[in-house]
């Protein structure tokens, strides 16, 4: 039951002493042991466990044993993510509210979108599998897949690739290959949610209690392979053009999903760009072929470039390093670098703010002092001066 919650309303029972949870959105015994861990605060005696199932614009959808709340945004503490796990206690006009989110296991965050920035952007939470969803019906874009799965490997979860629309075209096949000789170390799951292909297979990546994420871009197919994983319909399905193979959002917020296994499904909205955040963990997962590469150079400070003895050279020259991932791991770790050089920048701007703050305070309590010494100097002139009239 989803309920807009005012003080009115009774809220939580703490009548059992055993910490209860919402099961169908992920509550298992590891989750009421990291509540057990990580208690409430002192004030909040009633406070009992929740999960955001999804943010609003102005108040956040929670799940407790109870049942769902529309609660306002803490006013402390971690902003809450679609995915965390909080304690749900009273604010001081005794009205139900988050009174502190959880840390969390494993976050997938990206770069926010508008160029400019330099901020992070948490896309969910405690998410076990981040499947990458790849349709069949359009071109495979391979940087952009590499990209997600590093960010999927450095969120803390276990990455997965899920093909979509397998029943769509007779290039199944090779996409596929493609994907499986592109996300070496991955598993790779093929489905049509049409035909019901592939999703007794990818039920097996979930276990009971875990968490899925699916990420990809409009269009791909993840509201309809969401319905056919849950059973019933509970996203929107909408057209996908024929000139673009682009779809319009038809899914507008990220949102927790319970499926009939007891594990818990995350969907997005389609994502255009994913610009990675510090992913420099997700860059040695998924470029750990690279790596060893690097190892073999003559030089410990080799460029990669035109030093003698160069192993990237090397292999680019006998073709057993392909161009294109070459050049897309130079690009990601230029986005990275950039990324860094504009924290640095935010950085430095903050301490040179704080350091004239500090100047300026200084500046000002010495002309304060001038001016006491001064004020005194005049006052025993003063006093010296009415001395000698006497």
């Amino acid at each position: 039951m989803n309920t807009y919650a005012s003080s009115s309303e009774p809220f939580f029972s703490t009548t059992s002493e055993q910490l209860q949870g919402p099961v169908e959105y992920g509550f298992t015994a590891s989750t009421a042991a990291l509540f057990s861990t990580h208690t409430a605060p002192d004030s909040q005696d009633s406070a009992v466990p929740g999960r955001v199932v999804r943010l609003d614009r102005n108040r956040v959808l929670v799940a407790s044993a109870e049942g769902q709340l529309h609660l306002p945004y803490p006013t402390q503490g971690l902003v809450p993510a679609t995915g965390d796990w909080v304690w749900l206690g009273h604010n001081s006009a005794g009205e139900p509210a988050v009174v502190e989110v959880l840390p969390r296991h494993s976050a997938l965050s990206r770069k926010r979108a508008f160029e400019a920035s330099s901020e992070e952007q948490i896309l969910g939470s405690n998410i076990d599998i981040v499947a990458v969803v790849v349709p069949v019906d359009r071109p495979l874009t391979h940087n952009r897949l590499e990209r997600t799965l590093v960010a999927a490997w450095d969120s803390g979860a276990t990455p997965l690739v899920v093909i979509t629309k397998a029943d769509l075209s007779h290039l199944a096949d090779d996409v596929v290959g493609e994907v499986i000789l592109q996300a070496a170390g991955v598993d790779v799951v093929t489905t049509s949610a049409e035909q019901g292909d592939g999703l007794e297979e990818l039920m097996q990546h979930i276990p009971h209690g875990a968490t899925l994420v699916l990420l990809g871009p409009s269009g791909a197919g993840k509201s309809t392979l969401i319905n056919a994983l849950a059973g019933r319909n509970v996203q929107q399905t909408g057209a996908v053009r024929a000139g673009d193979g682009k779809g319009k959002h038809t899914t507008t917020s990220r949102e927790l999903v319970p499926l009939t296994n007891g594990s818990v499904l995350m969907d997005t909205p389609g994502v255009r760009g994913f610009g990675l955040f510090d992913a420099d963990e997700g860059m040695e997962e998924m470029f750990g072929d690279l790596e060893e590469l690097f190892s073999k150079c003559r030089f410990t400070d080799c460029a990669h470039q035109a030093e003698p003895g160069c192993a990237v050279q090397e292999a680019l020259a006998e073709e057993t390093l392909d161009h294109r991932r070459w050049a897309s791991y130079l690009k990601l770790q230029r986005e990275l670098a950039a990324l860094a050089r504009k924290h640095d920048a935010a950085a430095r701007r903050a301490y040179q703010r704080e350091w004239h703050q500090k100047v300026m305070s200084a500046d000002r309590g010495q002309r304060a002092a001038e001016r006491y010494r001064h004020d005194q100097a005049e006052e025993r002139v003063a006093k010296g001066g009415k001395r000698r009239k006497r």
